[in-house]
């Protein structure tokens, strides 16, 4: 397996999800669905690895993805500017994909991915609407909730077909993944919800928001090495392909 072959993989996934929530109208105004390739790569590396992929969880994943898509759809809503076509459009379209999610899942009669993802989706929003909360969190109750956010599905689709050996790889890659692009926009004074809430878990602590991120990416990313090195389970060239990223993404930091 080559980078290539990973890419194809990648890129069938994604055509596949297109397919399946088409619409000429949401596509005009608001363009393909926001697919995050990342996110995409890890949900195939089971797949990559040569564990059963049958059609049933070539299904599922496509499913995984469409749930991604309309739960993107509705993150990039402008919250100033929800009045112009574009944005109720990308608004509907969040409800379509939606809508195709479970019509899929209705179809197929997989109760047990039904429940699993139902159970990820509560569990991502209530993490997300902590940010508007106001009780006091930890920078550590922080990252919690952002894992959960990123990779939470993902975990709940390898739980259900027993890929749990998987599970810690994809949680600390995404949510290194996560943690780079909250600390890229807030150097370019693009800052976020979830930026400011740990910005300020941050100087509670007595640490500034620079320190805890990097120094949380720097601990993941050695946490994540140390894994993948003691993987059995992992092929060479899954467990090659999957320390290049993390090396990549240190490549660019430090860049």
């Amino acid at each position: 397996m080559n980078a290539t072959y990973i890419q194809n993989s990648i890129a069938q996934l994604k055509t596949e999800i297109f397919m399946d929530v088409r619409h000429r109208t949401l596509q005009k105004y608001t363009g393909v669905p926001v697919l995050d390739e990342n996110q995409l790569f890890y949900l195939l590396v089971p797949f990559l690895n040569g564990e059963e992929w049958q059609q049933e969880q070539r299904e599922a994943a496509i499913t995984v993805g469409i749930v991604y898509a309309a739960l993107a759809a509705h993150d990039h809503i402008k919250e100033l500017d929800a009045t112009s076509k574009e944005q109720q459009l990308t608004v509907l379209a969040g409800d379509f994909y939606s809508g195709r999610y479970y019509e899929i899942l209705a179809m197929s009669g997989n109760v047990a991915l039904i429940r699993n993802l139902s159970q990820g989706i509560v569990s991502r929003c209530e993490h997300q609407i902590k940010v508007y909360e106001a009780e006091k969190r930890t920078v550590e109750q922080w990252f919690s909730s952002i894992s959960t956010i990123e990779s939470g599905l993902i975990a709940q689709f390898f739980d259900l077909y027993a890929f749990d050996a998987y599970v810690p790889i994809i949680e600390k890659s995404l949510l290194i993944l996560r943690l780079e692009r909250e600390w890229l926009s807030y150097q370019r004074g693009q800052i976020s919800l979830m930026s400011k809430a740990l910005e300020q878990s941050a100087k509670q602590a007595g640490a500034t928001y620079n320190s805890v991120i990097q120094d949380k990416i720097v601990r993941l990313k050695t946490e994540l090495l140390q894994f993948l090195d003691q993987a059995s389970f992992l092929q060479n060239d899954v467990k090659q392909a999957l320390q290049a990223r993390v090396e990549a993404s240190i490549a660019s930091t430090n860049g």
